[in-house]
Order: structure tokens, then C-alpha cells, then sequence
């Protein structure tokens, strides 16, 4: 198919997926560039944006501040933005409270990144105009026409960049959030301040120290990207890492929890309100979780909850994050014949790709009856059977998503906390069925995810 003029070579077969992705990743190791790497100073330096080398050394350089230790290290955090949300509608004097939940979760995701990423406490939905929010909502904002069209020129006519100002966080952003990591880590050298989060984690790692994993740790779900050692450089990178480029980390991470994260969260409680069986059978986890807890969730005790996993898995794989997994030809590469009449297909340096993430998550012949929500297609009994490389909600191979455990974490958190105390129903303004919104790249629905919240009289009684 085309982007554009750009030729791109979609390949939907499992095995030829493993092949370039994780086998022969040196020759498939970056994305498709969609800004000039000179234009936006601080995305150019995210995980997401570098390139050979930078990227590789980044990555080694992060990966240890997202394994299940460091999430259990920064769990408490994450859950208290989740027991927050849950406290903002429990004090609404309504028995059915009316909550576009695009809005609530993006406010949610928004707090825990704040807490955890950028080492400040904020509840954007008691304080909904507060900067870190207002700021994190224009970082995210992609309706602004002129923008668009001049990614739009960008894509069709690359050398245009000479005449065109493009970027994807403004300079007053990048300004915020400079600012707000600066002062944090002075304060923090300063003063000897320790917090359970990544800025701690990343100041830990710009100083050489990096701490062995704990062993027989819970399992983080089946979603979970494991992070592969293959295409990763074992040295150390051969500088400090600077303030800019944990800015740059952190403000990625931003953007992606804000939305896409945000998403996911939309999805799973879309789901649960149209499939009252799903959402009984979860509550009911939900509470002799918390019973077992004494009232108090923990970190073992979220992960070890199956049936939450299975809800969030069925999720991805229906709504997943990424609907394409891109990467572009870094070296000269082969795709050798292999069924009767096939040819060999050649790619040249600068050729992209596409994995169709959605597709392969719709396709009959993995998952029967693709459209409808089934979480038991990814129980103990049944999980077995999902045919390898067809489940790819963050990602393969190297380069899939850091970020997984951390995720999955906030949608545990949030989900677990607000079936706590509600049970979802739906409203007048809920639009069932669900229709995809053809106003945006990303996954969205139309007309917003109005549900509503009714109070239950049973979470009290959990513990």
C-alpha cells in the first residue's frame, strides 16, 4: 500500500512478524520519521523519536527503570491517584453520578505522571484548571488545523521543513516541563530528597547506581512486553544523562499515558457496561481482593487477580493502543520465498513497513468471533491457544513498548478502584453500540464515553 507516494510493505503473516521484528531486528531498528529531527528539540531526544545507536543506549540506559520491582517501588503512588478518583464521585450527592470518563481517566493519567514521572502532587479533578493539566492537555492537542497540514506537507514534501516551523510540543511546553524537571532535580541534590519515583530512578541511574532484580516476582500480566536483550548495547552510554533528556522521557510518557493509556481505561469500562456478566463476576474478585487485603490493596495482591488480567487483555486485544507497528529498513534486506510461486521481495535502505496490530487482533482465524468482548479468551485454560504473534497490544521485538508494566498498572489501579464503590450502568448519553470515531488517528469513540457511576453499598463491606 501507499502513504502517501511512500510505498509500504504490510506483512500480516505471524511467522514473517517474528522474522523482521525480533530475529532480524538490526535490520528493521527505527520508526518512520514524521518530523525533521532538527525542528522539535525535546521529542527529537524521547526513547520514542532517536534512532541506531542513541536509541539503543537510551534504551538500555531506561529499560531498568521499568521492570516489576521498580513498579512495585512506585505502586503506592499510582494507587492513590486511583483511590482519588474514586473519592471525587463518592462525594457527588448523586446516586447515579454522570462521568464522561475520556475526561476523568485523561485527568487520572495526568496526576499519576505528575506523581510518578515529574515527582509533584496533583488531583486534576478537584483542581481541573491546574498548570501541570492545562499544560499536558495543549501537549496533546492534535485539532489545530495549520498543525496538521503542515505535518501533512512535511509527510508528502520533506524538504519543505526548511520553510516550515513543525513541531509537536510547543515552545511554551517545553518551557513548563524544562522548568518543572530542572527545579525538581535541584531540589533534590540540594536537599538530599528521596521519593519513591522514575525522576529518583533516573537520577539513580545517572550516577552509576543500578540495583540487582528481585527474583519470584508476580506475574505483571499477559499482556506485559517483555523486554528483549537482543539488539541492545551492553555498555553504559558514554555520557551523563542530561536534565533535557529526562524531560524529554518524562514528557513522553506524559503524552502517551494521556491518551492512549486513557483510552484503554475508556474501553475496559465501555465494555464492563454493556457486559453486566463481565463486570459482576470482576466486582466480585474486586472485593475478596480487598477483603483479603484488609482494605488495604497491594502491589502482589492487584497482579494476582486473573480475572482482572483477562478483562484488560480482551480489552487490548479489541481496542489495541497501537493499531500498526511501523519500522523502517536500516540495512539492505531479503524476504526470501518460501510457499510454492512465491519471489523474493527486496527492501532498500529507507523502505517501511507496517505489522497491522488491528487487524491481526480482528482476524477469525486467531480469535472466532472477533467482535465480541470474551476475557475467557485468555484464561489459564484457553491462553495456550492463542497462536504466537498474534497478540501485540504494546508492541514486538526490541523496540516494543518500555512502558507496558507501568500501564498495565494504572489501568489495574483505576479499574480495581472504581469497581470498588460503583457499579458502571449505562445513560442516556452512552451510545451503544460503540461506534470508532473517524475524527482522529488515535482510537476513540464517538460521541465521547458517557456511562455512569451508581454507588454500591457493598464496597464498604470488602474489608
Amino acid at each position: 500500500m501507499y502513504h502517501f507516494h511512500f510505498p509500504l510493505l504490510v506483512l500480516r503473516d505471524p511467522e514473517l512478524l517474528k522474522q523482521v521484528a525480533i530475529k532480524d531486528f538490526d535490520h528493521f531498528t527505527d520508526h518512520i520519521s514524521f518530523l525533521p529531527t532538527d525542528s522539535d528539540p525535546l521529542f527529537s531526544k524521547s526513547l520514542v523519536a532517536l534512532h541506531g545507536r542513541e536509541w539503543r543506549e537510551m534504551r538500555a540506559l531506561l529499560s531498568p527503570c521499568f521492570t516489576s520491582s521498580k513498579m512495585r517501588f512506585m505502586f503506592n503512588l499510582i494507587n492513590e491517584s486511583a483511590e482519588n478518583l474514586a473519592e471525587h464521585f463518592l462525594k457527588k450527592d448523586e446516586n447515579v453520578v454522570e462521568v464522561e470518563m475520556k475526561n476523568a481517566f485523561t485527568r487520572f493519567s495526568s496526576d499519576v505522571v505528575a506523581t510518578t514521572a515529574c515527582g509533584i502532587k496533583v488531583n486534576s479533578l478537584e483542581n481541573p484548571k491546574n498548570e501541570f493539566y492545562l499544560m499536558g492537555q495543549k501537549a496533546t492537542d492534535f485539532s489545530d488545523i495549520w498543525k496538521n497540514i503542515k505535518f501533512l506537507l512535511y509527510l508528502i514534501v520533506p524538504y519543505i521543513k526548511k520553510v516550515l516551523k513543525i513541531q509537536l510540543i510547543t515552545d511554551d511546553v517545553s518551557t513548563f516541563f524544562r522548568g518543572l524537571i530542572d527545579e525538581t532535580i535541584k531540589v533534590r541534590e540540594e536537599k538530599g530528597v528521596v521519593r519513591p519515583d522514575m525522576i529518583h530512578l533516573l537520577l539513580e541511574t545517572r550516577k552509576g547506581i543500578r540495583k540487582e532484580e528481585e527474583t519470584n516476582d508476580v506475574d505483571t500480566g499477559f499482556a506485559t512486553a517483555e523486554e528483549s536483550p537482543s539488539g541492545l548495547v551492553k555498555e553504559k552510554l558514554h555520557r551523563a544523562l542530561t536534565n533535557e533528556e529526562i524531560t524529554a522521557q518524562a514528557l513522553i510518557f506524559f503524552i502517551a499515558g494521556f491518551d492512549s493509556v486513557s483510552s484503554a481505561m475508556c474501553f475496559t469500562t465501555y465494555e464492563l457496561t454493556v457486559n453486566q456478566d463481565v463486570q459482576e463476576r470482576l466486582r466480585e474478585e474486586v472485593y475478596s481482593t480487598c477483603k483479603a487485603c484488609k482494605g488495604k490493596l497491594t502491589y502482589d495482591a492487584l497482579l494476582q487477580m486473573k480475572y482482572l488480567d483477562m478483562v484488560i487483555s480482551e480489552t487490548l486485544r479489541k481496542y489495541p493502543i497501537n493499531l500498526v507497528i511501523e519500522r523502517v529498513c536500516t540495512k539492505s534486506y531479503t524476504i526470501e520465498p518460501v510457499l510454492p510461486g512465491e519471489i523474493p521481495v527486496d527492501l532498500k535502505v529507507n523502505d517501511a513497513i507496517w505489522l497491522p496490530v488491528y487487524a491481526i487482533h480482528h482476524d477469525p482465524n486467531y480469535y472466532p468471533n472477533p467482535d465480541r468482548f470474551d476475557p475467557d479468551r485468555f484464561s489459564d485454560e484457553n491462553k495456550g491457544d492463542i497462536k504466537p504473534y498474534t497478540y501485540l497490544p504494546f508492541g514486538l521485538g526490541p523496540r516494543n513498548c518500555i512502558g507496558s508494566r507501568f500501564a498495565l498498572l494504572m489501568i489495574k489501579a483505576v479499574i480495581f478502584n472504581t469497581l470498588l464503590h460503583f457499579e458502571l450502568v449505562p445513560i442516556e448519553k452512552t451510545v451503544i453500540p460503540l461506534k470508532i470515531s473517524k475524527k482522529s488517528f488515535a482510537m476513540n469513540a464517538e460521541g465521547g464515553f458517557w456511562l455512569g457511576f451508581k454507588k454500591t453499598t457493598n464496597g464498604q463491606f470488602a474489608t
